[in-house]
């Protein structure tokens, strides 16, 4: 009895995620779990919304963001752990279309000028870097102009999944770790848009200076420099650092 009233005290962390982490850190963070004994709750969302509520106080202990902008910006004001920042992986954007679709997306972005395509999903690029890697792509292609009245924008790069998985957009530009991911791998097909085509999704990490469990969201963090770690980002196709000294 004395060990399962322990379990009860079982320091818990509360990770604020970028959603292109959706899967992959769900996978991390029980495997974390299962090592350490320690809880992670995640909730995934925009990182600029993330940035946002931590600079209002948001409770969270660490913060995983979709570039390295957001989490330096809370360095610089003071809001971060020293010595905790980490740049965890790059994400890649890519072009996706339902099985169903009738679109031919060899050609990339350039195929989304087809007129037969009347939505095209992208996440908001006022607070998504995956947005932002999006309009810069298609400006990129020379096509922004001739598309911008077509595109919904979906709060979070899950979100702007979501609309092109149930057909609420013809296509959509998402992150490939949610392409891969359970919901989608097998109900759609996708092309990678060439990395030269935007600015690299560089992400980065840090544990908040408000947290009350530092030690624990440190150690997640620490977990996440490991090679099993690092072997699932890859399995979501993140691109991950090598050995990356601590600051």
């Amino acid at each position: 009895m004395l060990a399962l009233s322990s379990l009860g005290f079982a320091q818990e962390i509360r990770v604020a995620a970028a959603a292109d982490l959706q899967f992959a850190l769900q996978d991390i963070a029980a495997r974390f779990e299962k090592e350490s004994g320690k809880k992670v709750a995640l909730t995934f969302g925009s990182s600029g919304n993330f940035f946002a509520q931590i600079q209002n106080g948001a409770p969270f202990d660490a913060f995983f963001s979709a570039n390295i902008d957001f989490p330096k910006k809370l360095e610089a004001a003071g809001l971060t752990e020293p010595g905790t920042y980490y740049e965890y992986a790059t994400g890649k954007v890519v072009l996706w279309v339902p099985s169903g679709s009738q679109l031919d997306i060899k050609s990339g972005l350039s195929s989304l000028t087809n007129p037969a395509i009347h939505k095209i999903a992208i996440a908001n690029p006022q607070h998504a870097p995956y947005g932002q890697a999006a309009v810069a792509a298609l400006k990129k292609e020379n096509i922004y102009d001739q598309i911008s009245g077509k595109l919904v924008l979906g709060e979070n790069i899950s979100q702007t999944a979501s609309f092109v998985l149930s057909g609420s957009a013809d296509a959509g530009i998402i992150a490939l770790s949610l392409a891969l991911g359970p919901n989608m791998k097998d109900k759609g097909r996708f092309v990678e848009v060439p990395s030269s085509d935007y600015p690299p999704i560089q992400q980065a990490c840090v544990v908040l200076k408000s947290s009350r469990e530092k030690p624990t969201a440190t150690a997640f963090l620490d977990f996440l420099r490991g090679a099993k770690a690092k072997d699932l980002l890859r399995s979501y196709g993140f691109a991950v650092p090598d050995a990356q000294p601590a600051q």
